[in-house]
C-alpha cells in the first residue's frame, strides 16, 4: 500500500509540475507584446 501511495505522489507531482509549466509556456514565454504599441503617424497634409 506504501509503495502505491507513493507512486501515485509521484504521478500527481509529474501532471502538476507539467500543467505549470504550461501554464507558463502560454502566459510568459507568448505573450509578445510586452511594450505597447505605437499607432502609425498618418501622412498627407493635416490641417490645424
Amino acid at each position: 500500500m506504501e509503495t502505491f501511495l507513493e507512486f501515485l505522489r509521484e504521478a500527481l507531482k509529474g501532471i502538476v509540475r507539467e500543467i505549470s509549466a504550461d501554464f507558463f509556456r502560454k502566459n510568459v514565454l507568448e505573450n509578445k507584446e510586452t511594450t505597447p504599441r505605437r499607432h502609425k503617424h498618418k501622412g498627407g497634409s493635416q490641417d490645424k
